[in-house]
């Protein structure tokens, strides 16, 4: 029942995809869209960026000035318009280590680093293998994602957190110093308060944002009562000037480069990975395709940029997306108003920015939880195939317990492994009997996992003189194939007789002509129903070992 009833409310505050009726046009009803869904996500970036600055172990401005860097050049030229980037806590996890050893001179290194590794992987298009993660994977990952939101957002019901390195995991926060007493009720209420007003606004008017609605009207409530709750200003100032251009003051050296090669790899894998999944889960909102390559080579720059002025690097922002998202943005502009108002936040804005409530930020931040998480995949985990529902779990508490780059690549290994095992169990074969020739019709890939299954089809000591083995409804596909091929050809030549192999594909053909094993090169092409009978060169790999 409750499952039911949270599935239902989530329905109700996510973001319907928009139609396609043809591009977005800047009217000025869409500018005013655009502008205020900007404002909304830079007030929400304040406190993360804050936070996050603080789990790397940096100042808040390294923080802020990366939010604003990242998020300005990721929304001029990344590969989804309306996507929002900055400062994230996947990324502090890992720079905590790297500055406590060595200090935050080399984290702005590793990230210059990390961002020319991130601007390879845009120029060679390997965001384009983000098609290898399959949807259940998807799913686990919003799921951990929201979790992980959602604990973070913990740490603003605490005065004190936990001392530093005596805990270890994503309930980190509950070893800290908790609220007690009118503060903990006053911050639950106006929280319960923040997200009432987020669900009703669109109930009465969409002038502005809900999100924006809901911070701007507990702010006054807080500040005209002078309601005694944390704000901004309790975290830290934000108060700052410009990002100035500093080149990273570490030794040009190989010993430099060994330290903060390792660093700069898993932070630029992690960059990408939850910034690819991002721009799929904001392209399905927008009904969009395309992009990877160009978000690769955006988050780079951005990145690069970042690091020679004395930013702690970033990648997309689900939570801050879906912010943008739901507050109507569907362009460019919003992210960059997004970037020019948290700077202003820093230049101008410092008094007032710092007088919000946290409660009314963590009510946004609890919203977007709610319509982030994937609710249907608790209804189908009984629909769907077992290994399927196992991997939405895995990568689920993965994401939460260890980082998303891991839960990722732990799914995507468990779904390739499934898919082999399944498709090894389907080889099979028709058998036909033509004047004096039996014929092996092969139905299913021959790879790896189906090469046991291929072997037991075939009977030497019982078949006739001549065998043919027909690919027309199969593919040879690995090395393992080619070894099979030839196990089972050194079969039959030593029972005297004949095997060859009909209906190559042109890449099967390719790949045994390449290997040296078909002992002569014509061109069968089952498309035209040009049927070459091919004998088997044995020897090739030297009877597998």
């Amino acid at each position: 029942m409750i499952r039911s009833s949270l599935s239902t409310f989530a329905d109700k505050i996510t973001i319907p995809a928009r139609r396609r009726s043809g591009p977005l046009t800047f009217t000025p009803n869409r500018i005013k869209v655009e502008v205020l869904a900007g404002l909304t996500v830079a007030l929400a970036l304040v406190p993360e960026a804050v936070a996050f600055a603080f789990v790397a172990g940096v100042e808040p401005l390294v923080g802020l000035y990366a939010a604003f860097i990242v998020g300005l050049i990721t929304a001029c030229i990344g590969g989804r318009p309306g996507m929002i980037s900055g400062a994230t806590g996947a990324l502090a996890v890992v720079m905590v280590s790297l500055v406590s050893q060595h200090g935050v001179e080399y984290l702005f290194a590793t990230v210059v680093l990390m961002g020319l590794m991130q601007v390879g992987a845009g120029v060679f298009k390997l965001g384009k293998f983000i098609r290898l993660v399959p949807h259940p994977v998807m799913l686990g990952f919003v799921n951990g994602l929201a979790i992980v939101i959602f604990l973070a957002q913990m740490t603003q019901f605490q005065t004190a957190p936990a001392p530093a390195g005596e805990h270890h995991g994503p309930f980190n926060m509950l070893y800290g110093t908790w609220m007690s007493g009118i503060t903990l009720w006053l911050m639950l209420g106006l929280v319960a308060l923040t997200m009432a007003l987020i669900w009703a606004t669109p109930k009465v008017t969409k002038i502005i944002p809900a999100p924006l609605a809901g911070i701007g009207i507990v702010s006054i409530l807080v500040i005209a009562l002078n309601i005694p709750v944390p704000n901004v200003g309790d975290l830290s100032t934000i108060k700052g000037g410009l990002p100035p251009l500093h080149i990273p003051q570490v030794p040009l050296t190989l010993e430099t480069l060994e330290i903060i090669f390792p660093y700069a790899l898993v932070l630029a894998a992690i960059g990408l990975i939850e910034s690819l999944l991002t721009l799929n889960l904001v392209g399905e909102i927008k009904e969009e395709r395309g992009g990877a390559s160009q978000e690769c080579l955006a988050q780079g720059v951005a990145n690069t940029v970042t690091g020679f002025f004395g930013g702690m690097g970033g990648c997309a922002m689900i939570g801050q997306s879906m912010i943008n998202m739901k507050s109507g943005a569907r362009t460019r502009l919003s992210g960059i108003a997004a970037a020019l108002f948290l700077l202003a936040f820093i230049l101008f804005g410092s008094s007032v920015i710092e007088q919000i409530p946290l409660a009314a930020l963590v009510g946004v931040m609890f919203m977007v939880v709610i319509g982030t998480f994937a609710w249907q995949s608790l209804t189908i985990m009984r629909r769907i195939p077992v290994m399927d529902a196992l991997v939405i779990i895995i990568v689920t508490l993965v994401t939460v317990w260890h980082d998303l780059a891991v839960a990722v690549v732990v799914g995507v290994i468990i779904s390739a492994l499934t898919y082999a095992w399944n498709n090894a169990r389907r080889i099979d074969a028709d058998i036909e009997e033509t004047e004096g020739q039996r014929v092996y019709k092969i139905i299913g890939p021959l790879f790896f996992g189906s090469v046991e299954g291929f072997s037991e089809l075939f009977n030497p000591s019982e078949d006739p003189d001549l065998v043919i083995v027909d690919f027309d409804k199969s593919r040879v596909v690995d090395q393992s194939a080619l070894q099979a091929i030839e196990n089972l050809a050194g079969k039959y030549e030593a029972a005297g007789k004949t095997l060859r192999l009909r209906h190559l594909t042109r890449d099967c053909h390719a790949l045994l002509n390449k290997a040296g094993q078909l002992m002569i090169d014509s061109d069968d092409d089952p498309e035209y129903q040009v049927a070459t009978n091919y004998d088997v060169k044995t020897g090739v790999f030297g009877g597998g070992h």
